[in-house]
Formats: structure tokens, sequence, C-alpha cells
């Protein structure tokens, strides 16, 4: 299986402060994995590193064998915590923002998507609620032709009925060449759609396996887990 990316070592400090301790994994194509972990684990910070957007104190992060940076760049799509879109735009608008900035983006794909997740060109953003922006923004994300999604937080703070949405889309719209990595704390709702998962505690990685092995191996849920893990969180 292809690699599509591998995490050596990874280290973040601020100051005195680890955020990131010797983190290390690899992810090859054709999966969606999960990245778990408390508030404050460290799963946005690793996620910025992947992105390109901030930079390690020590070890390494490729995309498709290429360290990250410009290149990389090209291949990843990043959609932060916080919107990206301004509250002046249309939904029109923020698509035609996204054909300007990034090539690989596919209108054709962004409309069926539109259609999907139950938004209208037309629409305002800052009339959306926070379960539509939040369908707008993982539109935008998934309509780019990358092999690497990475998806902060994607259903934190919407409704039941937006995360179902969301969940839906992103196994219906996602390249099976590519790989998305998800990161949440929210996982009741959201394992059903991991082939893995990272759980990530205190800046470290202490467990990467498939879910399939957590059920049969443990006998336990994602859930149950991560209960387990995070317990003295």
């Amino acid at each position: 299986m292809e690699n599509i990316i591998q995490v050596h070592e990874v280290t973040k400090k601020y100051r005195s402060k680890h955020a990131l301790r010797g983190v290390s994994f690899e992810l090859g194509a054709g999966k969606i994995t999960g990245l778990l972990g408390s508030n404050g684990s460290g799963k946005s910070t690793l996620m910025k590193i992947i992105a390109g957007l901030i930079q390690p104190t020590s070890g390494t992060v490729t995309v498709l064998g290429t360290p990250v940076g410009l290149e990389s760049k090209a291949v990843v799509s990043f959609m932060p915590d916080r919107p990206l879109t301004e509250s002046w735009m249309k939904v029109s608008d923020a698509l035609q923002f996204y054909r300007d900035f990034y090539a690989d983006f596919d209108n054709e794909k962004a409309l069926r998507m539109l259609d999907f997740m139950k938004l209208r060109a037309s629409d305002s953003v800052n009339s959306l609620s926070k379960g539509m922006n939040e369908r707008l923004q993982l539109t935008l994300a998934l309509s780019r032709k990358a092999r690497l999604y990475l998806l902060d937080e994607p259903i934190g703070g919407v409704d039941p009925v937006a995360r179902a949405r969301i969940l839906d889309a992103l196994v219906e719209f996602y390249e099976e060449d590519s790989t998305i990595l998800i990161s949440t704390h929210l996982v009741t709702d959201i394992e059903r759609i991991f082939d893995d998962v990272i759980f990530i505690k205190e800046g470290e990685i202490v467990m990467h396996r498939e879910v399939e092995d957590i059920r049969l191996q443990q006998g336990k849920s994602i859930i149950e887990m991560f209960r387990e893990v995070y317990a003295e969180c």
C-alpha cells in the first residue's frame, strides 16, 4: 500500500511546555483515520504541522515522500476548526475563491456536494447555521483533488442532524486513492466511519490500531476504548 503520510519523531515545544512528544505514525491510501484525544491532547497542533502551517521543534513529516512545504501543500487539503470563509460571501463566492486559489478544485464535485448537503449557491454565509457552515467548509475541503485531507473537528459543536449529514458526505465523496485524517473528541457519533484510529494523550501517541482489531481482539467499541484511555483526563 502506498504511504500517503509519514510522521517521524515529531516534537513541538512552546517554551518549556511540550505540545507533542516524539510522535510517529504512517498512513496508507484508501483509509479514513480518526485522530482521537481529549481537548488539549495535541490534535490541532499535529494537524497544523502536517498541513505546513507551523514547524515542529524536531522530527520530520513527509507527504507522498516529500517533506512538508510548498510542494506538499498542493496535495493536502486542510479544513481547520474555524471557517475560512468571510461573512460577506455567498456560497457561490466561497466556491469561486477556492476555484481561484486551488488549481485542483473540482467545481462539478462541489456542486454535487452542495446538493447533497442541502446548501444553495445563493445562500449568504452569514445566514448559515453552525451546522450548515460546517457542511460548507467540508464541501470546500473535499472538492479539491487532494491525496491527503486533514479535517480538524469537522463535527464540533453541531447538532446531530448536521453531524449525520457530514459523516454521510465523508463516506460518499472521499476518493479511494486518498487518505482522510479526522481529529475529534466526539467519538460516539463518528466512530462508524473510521478504518483505524490513533489515540493521542498529552502529546504522545498511546495507540494506533485498526478499528476491527479493537472490536475483535479487545471486544470493545471505539468509544469504550476512548473512555478507558482518557479516564484520568
